[in-house]
């Protein structure tokens, strides 16, 4: 009964099934290990935040470059406040606000952006607290540059002077005469009023939508697997009942030329021949 399938048609189905399960099987299992890995890279990165605030700043110089390691470490820089600008569209406890970000002079010649708080309301130069005058050493959250669209970061240009929209070298260089750090910090304790800024985990550190996007197409290869295997027993019971039908000679019916419906079909090695004795 089951000789149809040594026929090239159910080759070719059987390969494709055999080839295809394990595919989808391989495809979901390497989705389910990047959802796994995501939510391991959140403990870490959560086990490193709940650490990175009770061990000691260290130098900014042994910190950089930024790196999933160092980004949320503590560290510590000194030298002179310069140009001031505000990050609009920031949001702190449920509240919109803005920060405040101040350019840092540090020794050699180049320049860290520090945030040195956090304001409610919409951007206002006037507002913002004046950096303090002369040296100072600031000890805060080292940081990685932005990348406008991410993490709330807003991707919208044509800010006010004196604003802008990420916190980045790329978008700080034409708008501050210095030679810029690849990093920023935010105060452990903001200055004047404002509220500290909480660091940020590193980028795909997270269990954000990209983690559970994994999980949602771990579902959809096993299910395509199931789906296969499905499809192939439905065909196989199909060619199965369609061979002990013609052995029992229940044979589908056709339309006779006249149009009558009902004839049973009638292989053409039993016809009748035709024409006169």
């Amino acid at each position: 009964m089951y000789r149809f399938l040594l026929t090239p048609r159910w080759w070719g189905i059987n390969v494709f099934v055999l080839l295809a399960i394990p595919f989808c099987v391989f495809m979901g299992s390497w989705q389910l290990g990047r959802f796994e890995d995501r939510v391991q890279d959140h403990r870490t990165a959560d086990a490193e935040a709940s650490s990175a605030r009770t061990e000691p700043a260290r130098p900014l110089a042994s910190m950089l470059p930024v790196t999933t390691e160092t980004s949320g470490r503590r560290t510590t820089a000194t030298g002179r406040y310069a140009k001031q600008l505000l990050v609009p569209g920031r949001e702190l406890d449920g509240r919109s606000g803005y920060y405040v970000l101040t350019m840092l002079r540090v020794d050699g010649g180049r320049t860290l952006p520090v945030v040195r708080g956090w304001l409610p309301g919409t951007a206002d130069a006037a507002k913002a607290p004046v950096p303090p005058t002369g040296e100072v050493t600031v000890t805060g959250s080292l940081q990685a540059s932005e990348s406008p669209g991410s993490n709330g970061v807003s991707a919208v240009g044509g800010l006010p002077a004196g604003q802008t929209a990420a916190i980045s070298s790329a978008s700080l260089v034409n708008l501050v005469p210095y030679t810029l750090y690849d990093a920023w910090i935010t105060l452990d304790k903001a200055d004047a009023g404002m509220k500290a800024v909480p660091p940020s985990a590193p980028a795909n550190s997270g269990l954000d939508l990209k983690a559970f996007q994994n999980l949602g197409y771990t579902g959809e290869w096993f299910v395509f697997a199931g789906f296969v295997v499905f499809m192939w027993f439905r065909l196989l019971r199909r060619e199965t009942e369609f061979v002990r039908d013609a052995e029992l000679g229940l044979l589908p019916e056709t339309r006779d030329p006249s149009g009558t419906p009902g004839t049973p079909a009638v292989p053409e090695t039993a016809a009748e021949p035709s024409g006169t004795a």
